[in-house]
């Protein structure tokens, strides 16, 4: 079971871009939740604080548009 991660407690690793543009399907959400961006989808490694209070190493995925940040961050599967 994925859990929703509570913090981000270390840097993270290996940022890799996944999609961006009009390959961002979920991008008239975005633009309606957080504004108008140039959407991409990101993935890379951090050390997480999950919300079952374990920390782990973990894959984890999220949005960010220049001057809006990044959002919607998501465990995808864990290292350890």
């Amino acid at each position: 079971m994925l859990l929703k991660v509570r913090e981000i407690l270390s840097e993270i690793q290996n940022e890799e871009v996944i999609a961006k543009g009009k390959s961002v399907k979920i991008r008239k959400r975005l633009d309606e939740l957080y504004g108008h961006g140039n959407w991409r989808k990101m993935k890379g490694i951090a050390k997480v604080l999950l919300s079952d209070g374990s920390v782990k190493w973990a894959e984890i995925h999220w949005f960010e548009a220049h001057g809006i940040g990044k959002k919607d961050f998501k465990v995808k599967f864990y290292m350890e």
